[in-house]
């Protein structure tokens, strides 16, 4: 079978499509013939040597991914023969909190990834995707909408009337936008580019601003009609997180996601303190989480945003699509 490998480090340019050799099916395991992938910034900081250290070399890459159950040597439960199914980014966090155990293994990270034709995994790994979504779409939703949707009903606060800040159009925000619409909230969004601002408001969107002429969006917002936000889903890190907080009122909560704006900027936790905010880090969610927003998503036909989709022998293209930070959504690849 093909796969791709990648040593951590070096690069998405040095990832190989290679040969190798087809699973074994042991005791208790499933087989999945993949049919869509989906590419998240992670990937990227594995394969540049970003993410963590110790990690397999050489790595198949990517923790997203859609597949169809084609063989079983265990009992198949609510599972069946010809089903799709999408992988649980962390296989071993099953319900309940966060902890350290349940995290220990991520695909395309601690442990093997799933950018490759066949793979291996445990019923108690894998979860029923809603059938109205297409492969591609449905292979969007282990990592950006889990998040997304943790951090919206999970660990966040609900109530009626809620305000959600949105930062930027990739997967995790625009899922948040459409949770968050879904549930009946206002969202408010900034993003650099104007026309994404208007593919938003075509979602739902009730109010955006343009960072690069509001580079004090946080003002803005709060002296806005919008008005402070309850909620605000942070995903550009250390430079965007100073306008977040005056954007979001006293009592408010931050879910703290990513750092695609960098990491380099000094932070001062003060203001977090003197408004009260309760910061949250939000690292995807459990197997049960993933069940629970899929119910959401069949009930409100949510259809996730894709960008673009390239094929499997032309994986170097999406990562390189990805690189450039201009899509609108996701980045799949499909079979």
């Amino acid at each position: 079978m093909k796969s791709y490998l990648v040593k951590p480090g070096s690069g998405i340019e040095n990832m190989q499509l290679s040969e190798t050799e087809k699973p074994t099916l042991q005791p208790g395991k499933l087989l999945l013939k993949m049919l869509a992938w989906s590419l998240n910034y992670r990937d990227l900081l594995v394969a540049g040597g970003q993410y963590g250290l110790g990690l397999p070399s050489p790595l198949i890459p990517m923790s997203d991914g859609v597949g169809e159950i084609i063989e079983s040597n265990t009992k198949l439960g609510e599972f069946k023969i010809g089903q799709r199914v999408a992988l649980s980014f962390f296989p071993d966090w099953n319900d309940g909190l966060i902890t350290a155990p349940k995290t220990k293994k991520s695909l395309g990270g601690t442990t093997q990834g799933l950018l490759s034709e066949f793979i291996t995994c445990s019923p108690s790994e894998i979860v029923s995707v809603p059938q109205f979504l297409s492969n591609e779409e449905a292979a969007t939703l282990p990592c950006a909408a889990l998040t997304a949707w943790n951090a919206l009903f999970e660990m966040g606060t609900s109530f009626p009337e809620k305000k959600i800040l949105t930062i930027g159009s990739g997967g995790v925000s625009i899922f948040a936008l459409q949770f968050a619409k879904s549930a009946g909230y206002k969202v408010v969004a900034i993003s650099r580019s104007l026309q994404h601002l208007n593919q938003l408001k075509e979602l739902g969107l009730d109010e955006g601003y343009d960072s690069v002429n509001n580079p004090k969006w946080g003002d803005t917002i709060r002296k806005s009609a919008f008005g402070e936000v309850d909620h605000a889903i942070e995903v550009g890190g250390a430079s965007t997180l100073p306008q977040t907080i005056k954007a979001t009122r006293v009592g408010g909560e931050i879910s703290l996601i990513g750092v695609l704006a960098g990491n380099e900027a000094e932070f001062n936790p003060l203001p977090i303190i003197m408004k009260s905010i309760k910061l949250q880090g939000v690292f995807v969610g459990s197997i049960a989480m993933f069940n629970r927003m899929n119910l959401a998503i069949e009930e409100n036909k949510i259809k996730p945003v894709v960008d673009n989709v390239f094929k499997f022998e032309n994986a170097h293209s999406a990562f390189a699509y990805m690189a450039k930070g201009n899509h609108f959504g996701k980045i799949c690849i499909s079979i």
